[in-house]
């Protein structure tokens, strides 16, 4: 069984938008059991895994699960709410949980990831912020960025070859955030598109 991984500081990590991040969820109350859940959310290629490696330069203790890990492949944001409330309701009562990863490459579930109680959790992810986490977050942060800019990056990480996939996935993502509301709810709007960190 693998865990979930922690990051080590380095050098210049730790940039404004993170330590924001993390000042304003130490300041309220602990949720998830002991500990706090702080989920980012935002379209793909906002910058949402850029501000959670500089959360985790500034809090090594603390642990990053992302989205993708737990979607059921392209077409599974409708899921992704029942697995993301799974995940954290043992952690609620300071309980160990786990999760079945998903490897996108064999285009299946592959090993469980276990996540440990802790001080702080960070989701990060398109559809982190669902309401069904409501009563256990502590801090939710929309992460945005131009469409070009998003664009740019997404082809960067992923090769050209992923355009067609990419065409799937962004009208699939703006109606789940519709439908939740996502960033009116967010307690924090961050602009992505200039450097977070990590």
């Amino acid at each position: 069984m693998a865990t979930a991984s922690r990051s080590e500081p380095g050098p210049g990590a730790a940039a404004d938008p993170a330590r924001v991040v993390l000042d304003l969820a130490r300041s309220r109350p602990a949720r998830l059991g002991s500990g706090r859940l702080v989920c980012l959310d935002g379209p793909a290629g906002s910058g949402k895994s850029t501000l959670a490696a500089g959360l985790l330069a500034l809090a090594p203790a603390a642990v990053v699960v992302h989205t993708d890990d737990l979607l059921d492949g392209w077409d599974g944001l409708p899921g992704l709410p029942a697995a993301l409330a799974a995940l954290v309701a043992p952690l609620a009562r300071d309980e160990p949980s786990s999760y079945r990863r998903y490897d996108w490459y064999a285009a299946c579930f592959a090993n469980r990831v276990e996540v440990a109680p802790g001080p702080l959790l960070v989701i990060e992810g398109v559809g982190s912020g669902t309401r069904a986490l409501d009563a256990v977050r502590s801090l939710l942060v929309w992460v945005d960025a131009p469409a070009d800019v998003r664009r740019e990056r997404w082809l960067a990480r992923d090769g050209a070859a992923s355009e067609p996939h990419r065409q799937r996935w962004v009208p699939a993502e703006q109606r789940l955030f519709e439908a939740e509301g996502t960033r009116a709810r967010a307690d924090l709007v961050l602009d992505g598109s200039r450097r977070m960190g990590g």
